[in-house]
């Protein structure tokens, strides 16, 4: 039987369109025995259609975040949005020259380094689409592969539910290489209606991903995606879905806080305090 201890993809008020805060996230990951919750609030243009820095204070101020929390190891990331067909972060290319107090910088600063330089792993995933229209499956690979190489990125999110035409054993490849992850994400097992072609559609997608990893030895990380805490910890399908394909218990990187954090610091960097 697999086991998921970790819940590294879930979201709070500070995402707009979530509804817990942090505590109510970690104290719903005590609540399900889990050992380690990630926090990872959108970083995109669906925070404001005021693209600034004040937007964006939630990443600003990680440190106040404590890393053991109600007995819970406490991870502090981000969902950052992939803009372009070159596989780019929100933010990229855009500088400032006034921080939240209003004060001028002599330095103008880059938007992206400031939002990402203290989380411990970035999700990198695609939500407006309109850049990929017309796209062809090669390019939808090569901005996967590249959004990969970030040095922040840890995790592609949820790419079986966003039906975009990517080949499949590039990414994985690229994941392997970089010692990446790819997400296996639970919110794909209820998106559209049930028996729709379109939901129909995402869980073969999410399936053909999880075998390509377990061929590839290629680890994974199986997420809630919750927008409101009472989500947090419950990925019944994705574990049903993983266990009928004997998936590797070795390949779960969210089996446990230990597994995970060595995949974070082997894919990002070591944690800091």
């Amino acid at each position: 039987m697999l086991v998921n201890l970790c819940d590294t993809h879930v979201h709070t008020l500070f995402s707009r369109h979530a509804y817990s805060t942090v505590e109510e996230d970690v104290r719903a990951a005590a609540e399900r025995g889990l050992e380690l919750v990630g926090i990872t609030d959108h970083y995109s243009a669906m925070i404001s259609s005021e693209i600034r820095p004040l937007e964006y204070q939630h990443l600003f101020n990680f440190r106040a975040i404590p890393r053991q929390w109600m007995g819970v190891k406490v991870l502090r990331g981000a969902e950052a949005d992939i803009v372009d067909l070159e596989g780019h972060l929100f933010g990229h290319g855009l500088t400032f020259d006034r921080m939240l107090t209003g004060d001028v910088w002599v330095t103008p600063f880059s938007l992206e380094e400031q939002a990402l330089k203290d989380v411990d792993y970035a999700i990198a995933s695609v939500h407006g689409r309109d850049f990929t229209r017309d796209a062809t499956p090669a390019q939808v690979t090569e901005m996967y592969v590249r959004a990969l190489a970030h040095p922040k990125v840890l995790m592609l999110g949820h790419i079986g539910r966003t039906g975009l035409p990517y080949e499949l054993v590039p990414v994985v490849r690229a994941a392997r290489e970089l010692g990446k992850v790819l997400e296996v994400n639970e919110h794909s097992f209820d998106f559209g209606k049930p028996g729709d072609g379109r939901r129909v559609a995402t869980m073969g997608r999410c399936r053909a991903l999880a075998e390509a990893c377990a061929e590839a030895g290629v680890m994974i990380a199986v997420n809630t995606d919750a927008h409101i805490s009472c989500e947090i910890g419950h990925f019944e399908h994705s574990l049903a879905m993983l266990e009928e394909i004997h998936f590797p218990p070795e390949l779960v990187a969210t089996r446990s806080a230990e597994a995970f954090i060595g995949c974070v610091e082997r894919g990002v960097g070591a944690l800091e305090d």
